[in-house]
């Protein structure tokens, strides 16, 4: 009866096994296959999220915009106030002003430091005799204020690496009359200015 060895059968092997172990020739494309998406990941979320950082930015500067300009106007017309919108969201370039929610009004603090809406007008104007709570510095009493928001739906270009359906950005801003104690809405179609409106 003939036997066989085993012995040179699992030689063979173990070279075979030795050769495979040092042939290290696909291991930069299983490293490349790994760290590609991890990669992809953090470099789309680094793009969307300056692209979000701007946009806030403009968010905060269309606010200003808003309020800047009403407050240099003694009185104000629908005409204005839609310049006024206009050149706001012109500030939004290069991003599209489509998403953008925007109001501006004008608020009255009492004697006993309550604040109210004399007049609101835009995407979500404010009722007239709203209250409405501001920063206590800004509490002077028998003071006027301009009150710009602005609301900005983000959606970003890669929806997996954010929120998929959006994130809003808002901001706001107040400023003080520059012209005159308030500023006027509407302006009056002849005659002078009437006073500043309390109530």
């Amino acid at each position: 009866m003939k036997t066989i060895s085993i012995l040179p059968i699992w030689f063979r092997m173990r070279r075979i096994a030795g050769r495979m172990l040092a042939d290290r020739s696909g291991i930069a494309a299983t490293e490349f296959a790994v760290i590609v998406p991890v990669m992809l990941v953090m470099f789309f979320g680094t793009v969307e999220f300056s692209s979000g950082v701007a946009v806030d930015r403009k968010v905060t500067l269309m606010a200003r915009t808003l309020s800047d300009l009403t407050s240099q106007s003694m009185s104000v017309s629908d005409t204005d106030l839609t310049g006024f919108f206009a050149a706001s969201n012109g500030v939004m370039t290069p991003y599209s002003s489509t998403p953008t929610q925007s109001t501006i009004s004008e608020l009255y603090v009492d004697a006993s430091k309550v604040v109210k809406v004399m007049w609101s007008k835009g995407s979500v104007p404010r009722a007239k005799g709203t209250t409405i709570t501001i920063p206590t510095e800004l509490k002077v009493a028998d003071t006027y204020l301009i009150f710009s928001e602005v609301s900005y739906l983000y959606v970003p270009t890669v929806g997996k690496v954010m929120s998929s359906s959006g994130v809003t950005l808002t901001d706001v801003a107040y400023t003080r009359p520059r012209q005159s104690t308030c500023v006027i809405y509407p302006t009056p179609s002849s005659g002078s200015l009437p006073a500043c409106p309390k109530t």
